[in-house]
Parts: C-alpha cells; structure tokens; sequence
C-alpha cells in the first residue's frame, strides 16, 4: 500500500450528519461519525459521537467516542465519555475514559443516567447473560473513597445478597 492509499483509508468515513435521523442496521468498515440520530444496530472499527449526535440501539465497536448521547446496549473494547448515558443504559467496556464538563450552574459534572457500566477484561461473559449467573464483581476499597454513601449502599446489597441466599437454600 503506498503513503497516498494508506493517507485515504485514514481519511474514510461514514457520517450521519446533524439533521439526518437514520433507522435500522448501520454496518460500516471505516470510522462512523454521528452527528445526527442512529436509532438502531451500529457496527463499525470506531464510532465517534459529536455533541449533536445521539445513538439509541446497541453499538459495537473497538472504539468509541461520545461527547453526545447514548442509549440501549454499548459493546466496545476502549471508550471516551464526555457527553450524556441515557437511563437503561448498558456499557461494556475493556477500558473507561470520563472526560468532565462543565455544566450550566458553572460547576464541573459527569452525569450518568440509570445504567450499567462493565468495566476490564471479562472474555467469560457475554451480553444478554443473566446478571444472577455472573460472579460478584471484585470490589477495591481503595477505590472506595470511604464514600458513606457506597458503604452504605454495599452494606444494603451484602445484606440483601444474604437474604437471598439464605431464603433459597431454605427451598
């Protein structure tokens, strides 16, 4: 391949521009750049998501970019969060990047909605397997903060795990 083949294979992309609302299975070989709405399938190398763009469906990519909005079932091995994730929101990633912004009243915010985020190598698993088959998730306190908060909230999940556990072996 010669420098000038391999400058426009660099250069190739698919683009949903602002405006462009597109519906359906979105399959592509080269860099996909959102800046209106996927509703749908998205499969490609690497998706980026401007500002204007929205991605409602399942994604599947090496890489992901969203500085927009996401929605439905995320499967990528690197991801760079700075725009919005959408209630019911599952993401899989191998490896996490969240960019803050600053928000309206001045202050600088990351703003999840109700989602799941899987984070590391996990080749075991994969989507659509019932979260009661999985293997607790390793916990490391120093990623804790001595947040109360979490601790709290993982006193009620160890508590409630047990009930469970106990109710069911008593079956």
């Amino acid at each position: 391949m010669s420098g000038l083949d391999k400058t426009e294979a660099d250069l190739k992309q698919t683009t949903v521009e602002e405006g462009t609302q597109f519906k359906g299975t979105l399959q592509s070989n080269c860099r996909v750049l959102v800046r209106g709405v996927v509703d749908g399938e998205l499969s490609a190398p690497v998706v980026v998501v401007a500002e204007s763009g929205s991605v409602i469906g399942s994604v599947k990519a090496q890489s992901l970019q969203s500085s927009g909005v996401l929605a439905g079932r995320i499967d990528v091995d690197d991801v760079v969060l700075s725009g919005t994730v959408k209630n019911d929101t599952v993401i899989r990633a191998k490896t996490m990047e969240v960019k803050l912004q600053q928000g309206e009243a001045g202050k600088i915010e990351v703003r999840f909605g109700e989602c799941l985020l899987e984070v590391g190598d996990d080749p075991g698993l994969e989507i659509g397997e019932p979260r009661e088959s999985r293997p607790a998730p390793k916990r490391s306190s120093s990623a804790r903060r001595n947040d109360p908060s979490i601790e709290a909230a993982d006193k009620q999940a160890t508590a409630e795990a047990a009930a469970k556990t106990e109710s069911s072996a008593a079956t």
